[in-house]
């Protein structure tokens, strides 16, 4: 199949419990079993978001060619959470995790960009615009990508 014929997926990763760098490792490479990892960005290091004290996280950004559909993949992006031991519902909300994955913006093999709202998953990610930690890795690897509902790219909304 090529690569035409795949969505797009952004995914945002990050870790501040342990060794960072190996969750993160350990995602990009469990990514590449859901399709073709096509660009991952550097890591980088950021301050927590939140009321819950907490230790620095590393961030990345990832680009994934895949079949799956959004919400099976987002499925699958849990499992590697919980693969890594993040337990979703008995940690507090934005508090310290192993691995977060948050799937961002979701593009269609035919380039149109995914707007959805179900009870697990929205599309564009509703805070993406909002989070430096965010849109700083993503802009590294897709500048260029517009928001569908903000109509702006991701450099210029970092």
């Amino acid at each position: 199949m090529h690569s035409e014929q795949k969505s797009l997926a952004a995914i945002a990763l990050g870790s501040n419990v342990g060794d960072r760098a190996a969750h993160l490792d350990y995602a990009l490479q469990r990514l590449g079993a859901l399709g073709r990892v096509r660009a991952a960005s550097k890591y980088f290091e950021t301050e927590p978001v939140g009321t819950v004290q907490q230790g620095m996280f590393l961030n990345a950004a990832a680009l994934l060619e895949t079949e799956l559909a959004p919400e099976p993949l987002l499925q699958a992006l849990l499992e590697i959470e919980r693969e890594r031991g993040r337990d979703r519902a008995a940690a507090p909300p934005k508090g310290p995790r192993t691995l977060d994955l948050d799937l961002l913006l979701y593009k269609l093999p035919d380039g149109v960009d995914v707007v959805m709202q179900t009870e697990s998953l929205t599309l564009p990610h509703p805070e993406m615009h909002r989070r430096r930690f965010v849109l700083e890795p993503l802009a590294e690897i897709a500048p260029e990508w517009i928001h569908p509902q903000l109509k702006k790219s991701i450099q210029s909304l970092l």
